[in-house]
């Protein structure tokens, strides 16, 4: 028996795959119910190395098909949110005891040609000898290749692929958990069995059509949950990748992809003004995801594969923080992790009731796996809506000229805003950035200073629009504001939440 606590859709997971979902579905007229244990993008979805890519190397294991969705996909995320995601230059140095020029050409050859490109540049030779690419490296290194992708703020496209299906009118739960899923009696819907995990013992029964398990790393174990399904037909990997920050190891907005003696790569990429992020570590992980720490063994395994490259040599003594993650992989079988397959696999049950599993996928291709997501489950819910999600920019992304050419209109528009203040809310917001700054007229406007150019509008906005309510939510994943601003700082930050949240 329905109830008015009834949804069409039950999303478990708030990933990039699970707000991807959510927003496609709401978009398509669905009533849809999002619910996250944590705060959004608080796992996989927040420990990327932060590329929109179609993965060069993938080529080498014949994943072209992955390859040339992942491309076409990287031109539709670029363009329709250039707020949060921008192109990036990759140099590859080359060494020619490693992977021979050849196969790097030919490699770059089909990265051009397997989707077509219009925001970014073709794939060249370089010299290392062009000042700016050559000057960090050691002088050994005599030639190279240069081809682009795209960079992306992971947990904010997180953030505002949620944001996107609430204004849809999908509801959105976050640090609420989905204790145990069963069929109604009569088997006319799922009854769903979900409680706050902050705030109190909050508990509640909602019943839906359908179910859409997108846990992540927990998609396996969240299955043990549920009545009345099957045994599932795939499983999940789980691969820990690391990630160190270390002060700026070389100027230019370029990033460089390093070869390493045992076939897997690194990159080193600008992050944040003053720092270099460096990554990532492929590792077979078989503990809690939610534990997991970045280890000695990686940290030697990337300052070796920076310093065999780089003229500034780096320790574990330059590391200012490092974040670290698991990546739920489908289970190919594969003995390297390092070759696990990126690929993702839509598990539809063979039952009444559509129950529905995501395992494995890359950031990339996150909008094409919800709009596959989707298309399976209403065409078993008997829905005839369209996929919508290719045209429409994310919220914020509604940028009609360039984006230098936005930072310009908004520095007229607000004469009076501190310049490092209004680029970041430019990155961060896009046109949103308006709802922060409302009818402020100047720095006093936008309420209480915490300190170094973080107000308490902006901190509001984040509170009401994007589901942020602890510390970390506001200053590691709705932002980067951690590695800029003081203890004190953060300090007032948390005693406003604490009054507030």
């Amino acid at each position: 028996m329905k109830d008015r606590h009834h949804y069409d859709l039950l999303v478990v997971g708030g990933g990039v795959n699970g707000t991807g979902i959510a927003r496609d579905a709401a978009g398509r007229g669905l009533k849809v119910l999002l619910v996250e244990a944590n705060d959004l993008a608080s796992a996989t979805s927040s420990i990327s190395t932060k590329i929109i890519h179609g993965g060069l190397r993938y080529l080498e294991q014949f994943e072209f098909r992955l390859v040339a969705e992942a491309l076409k996909e990287r031109e539709i995320l670029l363009k329709n949110a250039p707020h949060i995601m921008w192109p990036l230059e990759f140099i590859l140095p080359h060494t020619k005891e490693l992977r021979p020029a050849w196969m790097i050409r030919l490699g770059l050859f089909l990265y051009d040609h397997l989707s077509k490109r219009k925001i970014l540049a073709g794939s060249r030779s370089v010299s290392m000898n062009e000042g700016v690419y050559d000057a960090p490296l050691k002088d050994y290194i005599k030639k190279g290749f240069s081809y682009a992708d795209g960079w992306v703020d992971d947990a904010r496209l997180v953030a505002l692929n949620a944001v996107s299906a609430k204004e849809k009118g999908a509801t959105i739960l976050t640090y609420t958990k989905c204790a145990s899923i069963k069929q109604d009696m009569d088997g006319a819907c799922w009854r769903a069995q979900i409680k706050a995990s902050v705030g109190g013992a909050v508990e509640q029964e909602i019943s839906c059509d359908a179910v859409v398990n997108a846990a992540g790393p927990w998609v396996d174990g969240f299955l043990e949950h549920v009545d009345g399904i099957q045994k599932a037909k795939y499983h999940i990997r789980l691969v820990k990748g690391s990630h160190m920050i270390v002060p700026r190891l070389y100027d230019g907005e370029h990033c460089y992809i390093l070869q390493n003696t045992d076939n897997r790569i690194t990159f080193a990429i600008p992050y944040e003004q003053q720092y270099t992020l460096i990554g990532t570590t492929d590792v077979a992980y078989d503990g809690d995801p939610a534990a997991v720490q970045i280890s000695a063994e990686e940290i030697d395994y990337l300052c070796d594969a920076t310093n065999r490259y780089f003229k500034k040599q780096i320790s574990k003594e330059d590391m200012i923080a490092s974040y670290s993650g698991v990546r739920p992989l489908l289970d190919d079988g594969e003995g390297n992790a390092s070759k696990v397959t990126r690929d993702y696999k839509l598990a539809m049950q063979d039952i009444a009731l559509p129950f529905l599993t995501v395992y494995g996928g890359k950031i990339t291709t996150y909008r094409k796996l919800a709009e596959a997501a989707v298309d399976l489950l209403a065409e078993r819910m008997q829905k005839e809506a369209k996929g919508w999600t290719q045209k429409e920019p994310l919220p914020g992304g509604d940028i009609k000229v360039s984006f230098k050419e936005f930072v310009a209109q908004k520095r007229a528009q607000y004469p009076w805003l501190p310049d490092a203040v209004l680029v970041r809310y430019a990155h961060s917001y896009g046109t949103r950035m308006d709802m922060i700054i409302e009818n402020a007229s100047s720095l006093e406007e936008l309420g209480e200073n915490f300190g170094e150019g973080v107000y308490v509008s902006e901190i509001d906005y984040l509170i009401h629009n994007e589901f942020a309510r602890t510390l970390e939510d506001i200053i590691w994943r709705r932002s980067k504001l951690i590695l800029h601003i003081s203890q004190t700082t953060q300090d007032r930050i948390a005693r406003y939440l604490g009054k507030t949240v």
